[in-house]
């Protein structure tokens, strides 16, 4: 059976495949790394990471990550600075002031 338009088919071969991020379920490392600004390398690290291992799947070799895991699993890593260790500061320079001009 012949080809129609080998022309066609050529193209659509040497067409890089690109992954629309945003709706991608599962990632590999390399979409990963540009979806979390986040190297390969570090990724890689943390898959095998005995306190917080980052969950994954391998398929015949090759690492697959699920998006929305790993929008769970970063977000156990977020660190809120509290507003009252501001406070606390400042209320312990001003006493301070106070008690140098009183004495």
């Amino acid at each position: 059976m012949a080809l129609r338009n080998p022309e066609r088919v050529t193209a659509i071969k040497e067409t890089p495949r690109r992954i629309d991020i945003a709706s991608a379920g599962y990632l590999d490392l390399r979409s990963l790394a540009a979806y979390s600004s986040c190297s390969i390398r570090w990724l890689r690290d943390r898959l095998t990471d005995s306190s917080a291992p980052l969950p994954h799947y391998r398929v015949e070799g090759k690492i697959l990550v699920s998006r929305a895991e790993f929008d769970m699993w970063m977000s156990g890593f977020r660190r809120i600075r509290e507003s009252t260790a501001i406070g606390t500061i400042v209320d312990d320079v001003l006493a301070g002031l106070f008690e140098k001009k009183n004495s």
